[in-house]
């Protein structure tokens, strides 16, 4: 799994690449950690290149998500492929987030 942090149009984008599961959760909360600091900034997760996500993934994104909404920030999950999209569905997360 690998997780690079740049900025982009006024808003900080993180690109995941690869499978988002347990053994990777720790390394991509740990590569996440500046998205959580308070800044106005918004968030954009480009996950076209992300072809799993596990339910310790979920967790790590909703603790992103409740954070940045607490400080007035948006986040936007882009490109998530049919697959992904249906775990956000089945787990009610769906409506949570907005999707480019």
């Amino acid at each position: 799994m690998k997780t690079t942090i740049h900025e982009q149009d006024e808003r900080i984008v993180a690109v995941l690449e690869g499978e988002l599961d347990t053994a990777a959760a720790q390394d991509v909360e740990n590569a996440l950690k500046p998205l959580f600091v308070d800044d106005k900034r918004d968030i954009l997760l480009d996950c076209a290149q992300l072809d799993y996500i596990a339910s310790s993934g979920l967790r790590i994104l909703v603790s992103l998500l409740k954070n940045a909404k607490a400080n007035g920030r948006k986040v936007t999950l882009k490109d998530v492929n049919d697959d992904i999209k249906n775990v956000f569905k089945l787990t009610g997360f769906l409506t949570l987030f907005d999707f480019e």
